[in-house]
């Protein structure tokens, strides 16, 4: 497949690189027809089935296709990204190994002061200039002396295991992680999200673009389904149905894309809105 051995640079220093995936759309369709048997011959186009499964939620078949990546990361979006315990993992050892003199730091339009409104995410606002570029330099030194005086401690015969529990989480590490396209669908909706740290929106990013080329179907109804849609409380749809007393008609319907099997499902969520 073209697109094994991809690599999207990531942050300053990072990437992510396809290593290998098993499965394509098709992948998916094979699985839900050996599942659901006669009962998708209904579903002459293999787009339409793929669409119904994801709609109705209906993940097993997703989960046939899987993708391995090689990623390069900060130690502390490891951290956030290591949460998701539906993968594989192998990682990097600083035990094994002598760890990198590879850190992070964030460009200068991407250090920002503490958000006031948001206790776990930064500003809108930015720095000036100069301000950006001092905090920038504290980073690099700190993380400069921090690397020396691991080396020091090394010199100095200090286990590997030992010698790196000062380094700090801006360090790189690296890992290999496979992952199910249903189990990466909701990896993707989280990281990718407006409200997630910007540096794992990068990968999020990264994979999004990688995943798109390989499973172009799934990923448009994804899109669709999960990524752009919006779901409401009980008391949000009541408010909603409330201002309309009917739909417009078909045609104006399908100028959004809803037509025969969802233009019917629409038409019937909002039939079951207004009686609840």
């Amino acid at each position: 497949m073209s697109s094994i051995g991809k690599e999207i640079a990531c942050l300053d220093k990072g990437f992510v690189r396809l290593v290998d995936v098993m499965g394509d759309d098709h992948s998916i369709v094979q699985a839900a027809r050996v599942s659901y048997g006669e009962g998708t011959k209904r579903l002459t186009e293999d787009r339409g089935l793929i669409r119904y499964l994801l709609r109705h939620q209906h993940t097993t078949p997703f989960e046939m296709v899987e993708f391995k990546f090689h990623i390069k990361l900060p130690i502390f979006i490891a951290r956030q990204w290591i949460r998701h315990r539906t993968a594989n993992v192998n990682e990097y050892s600083g035990r094994y190994s002598e760890m990198k003199d590879e850190f992070y730091i964030p460009s200068l339009e991407n250090i920002r002061p503490q958000s006031t409104m948001n206790k776990q995410g930064r500003s809108e606002e930015t720095f000036p200039t100069d301000q950006a570029e001092q905090i920038a330099a504290i980073f690099g030194r700190s993380q400069d002396q921090m690397y020396a005086e691991y080396q020091e401690l090394l010199d100095m015969g200090v286990a590997r295991e030992i010698a790196r529990i000062n380094l700090p989480v801006s360090n790189y590490t690296e890992w290999y992680w496979k992952i199910d396209l249903h189990n990466l669908f909701h990896f993707l909706k989280l990281r990718m999200d407006a409200h997630a740290q910007y540096e794992i929106r990068v990968y999020g990013e990264a994979m999004a673009e990688i995943v798109r080329e390989i499973v172009p179907v799934a990923w448009e109804a994804y899109e669709d389904y999960t990524l752009h849609s919006v779901r409401f409380s009980r008391l949000e749809a009541n408010a909603l149905v409330s201002m309309l007393d009917t739909l417009p008609s078909d045609e104006i319907l399908a100028t959004f894309g809803l037509k025969g099997r969802e233009l019917r499902e629409f038409k019937d969520k909002f039939e079951n809105m207004k009686h609840q």
